[in-house]
């Protein structure tokens, strides 16, 4: 590693300019912050965390509706636990929860199936969150449910796909990026094609790592090397586990049961074609097709910078929020809730650190 290390500070010292580089998914931001990479690397080199959190970027009013179903008649929600206490416009499902509410934490959609099995009378809702690493999970439940004739069994979908993020970030005119670090376990599904897009329209330089320390430095080795030569592809350093066509089976498990459509992501905004919703031959199976419930727009918590940090504008520090009133045990916005938020990584693993933008 110190090899890859000492090449990366050549290199950078022959660019001479620093080297904005945003990691996507969340796993890497935390291991980044737990390996200690911004300490090794020579301060050109900027790493900034984008929004790569499924639980930081679900909206307020997602949280809002999921509260809200979980409040009606005959109706249990099922739900990973890093989103109990994400926080709506008004409390979390965890404050729902301790008003009398049934909502279950799971550790699998197949869970909630088990759970559906054994209460006919009930409704059980998956609150279905997650990049295309967990919506193939939930897809293959769902054809579990059709074969097991689990009817009773449902979800409430509030998936969302990496690359039309990509898309939305680099056409923002306030967001400077030299070059993005891929998600490895998303890249593991959808394969390398669906990110052709980032070279083809905007010439941008793309690694797909793996996450121990030797894999994040030799991706950000081979993106240092791509932007000094002045080239532009996407490449895979992760290349023991990513293969160029991903996991056909799992995608077209997906696709079967998916479509996309326009989300809201928290913090950035409305994003095109980001979202999964369930065709129109599975849509027995969206609770709000069944039961719907309308609730209002809701507000981001005042002076919270998440939105900011998920677009790499703002590091955590800069939050006025941060360590004071926002901490991982009195989360404010959702960047701090998450296990693999930005906020909550930066707290747990640099909150001595100054406030310097390269950290």
């Amino acid at each position: 590693m110190i090899e890859m290390v000492k090449a990366i500070r050549d290199l950078v010292s022959s660019a001479g300019k620093p080297l904005r580089l945003m990691e996507v998914c969340g796993t890497h931001t935390v291991a980044i912050f737990k390996h200690g990479i911004r300490d090794l690397l020579p301060p050109e080199v900027r790493l900034l965390s984008g929004p790569g959190c499924p639980v930081c970027v679900t909206s307020v009013r997602d949280v809002d509706t999921i509260i809200a179903l979980a409040k009606q008649k005959d109706i249990i929600i099922t739900t990973f636990g890093d989103m109990m206490r994400v926080p709506g416009d008004r409390e979390s499902l965890s404050d729902a929860k301790a008003e009398g509410c049934d909502i279950r934490i799971v550790y699998s959609p197949l869970d909630a199936l088990r759970l559906a099995e054994v209460n006919r009378r009930k409704k059980i809702v998956f609150f279905a969150a997650g990049f295309e690493t967990t919506s193939p999970l939930v897809a293959g439940t769902l054809a579990e449910a059709d074969s097991r004739k689990v009817d009773n069994f449902v979800i409430y979908s509030v998936h969302k796909t990496v690359p039309p993020a990509l898309r939305s970030l680099l056409d923002d005119p306030g967001i400077r990026i030299d070059g993005f670090i891929l998600p490895g376990h998303v890249t593991t599904i959808i394969g390398l094609r669906p990110y052709d897009f980032l070279v083809r329209d905007y010439k941008m330089p793309a690694v797909v790592t793996g996450f121990d320390a030797a894999d994040i430095l030799h991706g950000i080795l081979m993106l240092a090397r791509q932007i000094v030569q002045g080239k532009a592809f996407v490449e895979n350093e992760y290349t023991r586990v990513v293969k160029d066509d991903g996991n056909p089976k799992a995608v077209s498990l997906l696709h079967r049961f998916f479509e996309p459509e326009d989300a809201y992501w928290r913090g950035i905004g409305m994003i095109p074609s980001s979202g999964l919703r369930l065709r129109e031959e599975y849509r027995h199976r969206d609770i709000m097709h069944i039961a719907p419930v309308t609730v209002p727009d809701g507000q981001e918590p005042v002076a919270c910078s998440c939105g900011d940090v998920l677009k790499g504008i703002k590091i955590p520090a800069d939050c006025a929020l941060f360590g004071s009133e926002c901490t991982p045990d009195r989360p404010i916005g959702a960047c701090m809730v998450s296990a693999e938020g930005s906020c909550a990584a930066y707290y747990k693993y640099s909150f001595f650190h100054h406030k310097d933008p390269t950290c």
